[in-house]
């Protein structure tokens, strides 16, 4: 199966999961708004997501994957799922002692994380109470990515790639409830938050059997200290920082947004707009690229390496450009059509469209960092990325302190994005520079044709939000405002392939070729 086809199966199941992720954002916003209830759900679910990405899929997975396909392709499947049952052991250990950590000291934990809340007791004392139910959230993710690590360490993509549609699943179907019940604010958080940890059983319960399904579903035994954990712990505890940079950020703006009513709801809100082409795009590289790397290298197939780094970068560029103008050229009327309704009113959608564009501006970043980062963490080097991170956490403090009493959670966007693009810059200088990486001119072309395409479909979509200004208006109607909306959709997609297909970098028949190339299709080796 070629790498295109792998990234096909995450995308098509990480858009099911953001799809169904934006009809809960709707009836999120439609409940709650940017209300003091809506400010400590918020608050309380982003803690443990932020641990989530930094630990489960940051650190845990970026170290774990490469030692486990490494140690498949050259030991078997035995050795490997020996392997696994360690480390997750030693896992469990971890997340026990911090859970129980952390209950304990929630209240001081929230101090520091949402500092602004403190001067309104009933609010903070509420993102506490929303917190402590949330956390246990983060054991049951970090099993469900230690699982999924697994599975896509033997190629397995589909099933963990769906987990997170259950999540979506079980939030949605409270949140209905809660809608036609009209349902009391804070006791709609509450219960969102008793859904949140009913969403996470049912992740870790799909990667559980599918790993039964192929017979790899490690036996945990009483952790014990070897060679193995104490290199894996090596590489892992760098990666807090390089593998989650993105988090790191926007844990950081969640702290100096805390100052300001709304601005974590507009933030939040924002940010799951941009994490929806982040998501399918990045998460499918993410996932997908690693392991690939780390076979190729390991059986020294240098050019296979170099090609799936090639298809990934095409593969971001190609989808993650025109994204990006699209959000920042119609962030008002997607806010707008989206959300603005019920107690989300048109104040709360240009504080949040403001965010929004700032954000669109660093999301080809945020794509390239997930091309650029596996070529390090592939090759076991952790050392780069985590210097680069430190340096790039250090940009968006600094920006972000400044520009906040002044653009207020704009600000914190702005410098998300400028750190972002930094980071991204950076490691591909230090791959370019030991030559890990290479950009032909035909390659440089064909990303120049992608921008330029790009640009012409913002000033397209321009144009047509202009022209269908009327129907986007939420007193249009529904359907007619909805209707509008998808026509800008297609009609921007038009464009784009258009000018692709004019250039010569989009042909259909090629196009579905990419999805059924194998492996036999890649050059041999040649050096």
């Amino acid at each position: 199966m070629s790498i295109y086809r792998h990234f096909l199966s995450v995308g098509a199941m990480t858009f099911l999961s953001r799809v169904l992720g934006f009809v809960r954002d709707i009836l999120i916003a439609s409940l709650l708004g940017t209300s003091m209830a809506a400010d400590a759900f918020f608050a309380a679910f982003r803690f443990p997501n932020l641990f989530r990405r930094l630990f489960a899929e940051g650190a845990f997975n970026t170290a774990f994957i490469p030692m486990f396909a490494a140690t498949l392709e050259e030991k078997g499947a035995t050795a490997a799922r020996d392997l696994a049952a360690r480390i997750i052991s030693w896992l469990m250990v971890f997340l026990v002692l911090v859970l129980v950590a952390t209950e304990l000291f929630m209240p001081f934990i929230m101090e520091i994380f949402v500092p602004g809340f403190r001067s309104d007791p009933q609010k903070f004392a509420f993102t506490v109470l929303l917190a402590r139910i949330c956390f246990p959230y983060l054991a049951l993710m970090s099993l469900m990515a230690a699982f999924g690590g697994m599975l896509n360490g033997l190629r397995r993509f589909l099933a963990a790639a769906f987990a997170p549609v259950m999540l979506n699943v079980v939030l949605i179907l409270l949140l209905a409830g809660l809608v036609l019940l009209s349902a009391e604010r804070q006791t709609g958080a509450l219960i969102l938050s008793a859904g949140v940890l009913i969403g996470g059983i049912a992740q870790v319960a799909i990667v559980v059997w599918a790993l039964r399904r192929c017979n790899f579903l490690p036996r945990l035994r009483p952790p014990v200290w070897d060679g193995d954990i104490a290199r894996f712990a090596r590489l892992a505890l760098p990666v807090v920082l390089a593998g989650g940079i993105t988090q790191i950020n926007i844990f950081i703006g969640t702290i100096i947004a805390s100052g300001a009513p709304g601005a974590v709801s507009y933030l939040n809100y924002a940010d799951r707009m941009y994490q929806l082409p982040l998501g399918i795009i990045g998460v499918a590289i993410g996932v997908v690229l690693l392991p690939e790397l780390t076979r190729h290298l390991k059986a020294a197939r240098l050019a296979h390496a170099q090609l799936s780094q090639e298809k990934s970068l095409l593969m971001a560029m190609l989808l993650g450009v025109p994204a990006a103008v699209a959000l920042f050229v119609l962030a008002h009327p997607i806010i707008q059509v989206l959300f603005q309704r019920g107690a989300f009113d048109e104040t709360a959608t240009s504080a949040t469209a403001a965010a929004l564009s700032a954000f669109a501006v660093g999301l080809p970043a945020f794509l390239l960092i997930k091309v650029f980062q596996p070529g390090f963490f592939a090759r076991q080097n952790t050392v780069a990325p985590t210097f680069l991170a430190a340096i790039s956490v250090a940009i968006n403090i600094t920006l972000s302190l400044l520009l906040f009493p002044r653009l207020v959670h704009v600000g914190i966007a702005v410098a998300t994005t400028v750190s972002a693009w930094y980071n991204a810059a950076m490691l591909l200088a230090i791959l370019v520079n030991n030559r890990q990486f290479s950009l032909t001119l035909s390659m440089a072309r064909d990303h120049l044709f992608i921008v330029l395409a790009s640009i012409l479909m913002g000033f397209a979509l321009w144009a047509g939000e202009g022209f269908l200004a009327p129907m986007l208006q939420g007193q249009s109607g529904l359907a007619l405002q909805w209707g509008a909306f998808g026509l800008l959709i297609v009609g921007g997609l038009a464009v784009y392939f258009i000018q692709l297909f004019f250039f010569g970098l989009f042909v259909p028949r090629e196009f579905v070729g990419l999805f059924s190339r194998s492996a036999a299709d890649i050059p041999s080796e040649t050096d």
